[in-house]
């Protein structure tokens, strides 16, 4: 059938036909929120390039917790600023560690609240990579060793899922073997699977402090012009036993969110990235867009691209807009 018979604008003429229709509707139960925690005392200090987003010392980390359990959001994700930075990333695996603090005191407050961490080196490592170096080469197998003994003291202090984000060959595997090996077989791993990298990741690593001292990260991230390579990494993590796997970033990689969705029937989730967020940020501080309606689209996006879950910063914002009812507006 064709116009004037068929006239899809029918259906858009009145408020309740548009929500009659609507195909895609974002619910706070799907939002995880990152969280920055810093050594010391007392302090909260705001990421320049990131409006609105502090890093939290451990004391000071509960007034954030509050308004993330107010807003509805069921978990939140702990990235880790030690003051203490060397070659073999110690401070992220020692049992006083700064992630190991944070988490003992949140579940102790919070004990319904899902917290994820982030199983990586390049918080806690002095020259800011992702694996072991040797002669400027990022060592992958000696890398999993030391994710390993991460991955485990995170969850003995408490962590209810890991998160391996380094992009290393072979580590959601390692992580599965030591948990399942110290009877953590029910703690899940949440895999970034596909892991660009990204020109986006700029301000995050202005917040976690975790820049390259020298080259870059694409000799174990994704490049970006790969979509097949992804599915790769995407399957190969699902068989290392990985119980939701994620795309990173969202906007520019909608593609491949639902390429994923489409050929894997497995919990997805995907990283709305620091970049995305300081993007739409400073635009709407120019009064170049409407703040509230560009967040609301870019996430509603990414979870219609495909996405179970979401890791965005705007959590707070968004949850608070779906109970004014914004799925409806």
């Amino acid at each position: 059938m064709y116009f004037p018979i068929l006239r899809l604008r029918r259906l858009r003429m009145k408020d309740n036909f548009r929500k009659m229709r609507r195909e895609t509707r974002l619910s706070s139960s799907n939002l995880i929120y990152p969280v920055f925690i810093q050594d010391g005392r007392g302090k909260k200090v705001e990421v320049s390039s990131m409006p609105g987003i502090y890093r939290y010392t451990v004391d000071k980390v509960e007034e954030e917790i509050e308004k993330a359990m107010e807003a509805g959001i069921p978990a939140i994700i702990l990235f880790g600023i030690p003051d203490e930075k060397d070659s073999q990333a110690t401070q992220a695996w020692v049992e006083d560690g700064i992630i190991q603090r944070g988490v003992r005191y949140i579940k102790d407050r919070y004990p319904d609240l899902i917290i994820i961490t982030d199983v990586c080196l390049c918080e806690y490592t002095n020259h800011g990579h992702c694996g072991i170096v040797k002669d400027g080469k990022i060592l992958n197998d000696e890398t999993l060793e030391i994710i390993k003994k991460i991955a485990l003291s995170q969850v003995e202090a408490g962590a209810d899922m890991v998160a391996p984000s380094g992009m290393m060959d072979g580590a959601v595997g390692a992580i599965r073997e030591v948990l399942d090996e110290y009877n953590y077989e029910d703690i899940p791993i949440m895999a970034y699977a596909a892991k660009y990298a990204s020109s986006f990741y700029g301000p995050f690593r202005d917040a976690a402090e975790s820049a390259p001292a020298f080259g870059d990260r694409r000799s174990y991230q994704m490049d970006p012009a790969n979509i097949r390579e992804a599915m790769m990494e995407i399957e190969l993590d699902i068989q290392e036993g990985a119980d939701i796997v994620m795309v990173k970033p969202a906007m520019p990689y909608l593609d491949v969110i639902r390429e994923v969705r489409n050929r894997f029937d497995y919990p997805l989730a995907a990283y709305q990235v620091s970049g995305e967020y300081s993007m739409i940020k400073a635009a709407a501080k120019l009064g170049w867009l409407d703040e509230k309606r560009a967040m609301w689209e870019a996430t509603l996006a990414i979870k219609r691209a495909g996405a179970d879950l979401i890791l965005t910063y705007f959590a707070i914002e968004l949850s608070k807009m779906i109970k004014e009812g914004w799925n409806e507006a």
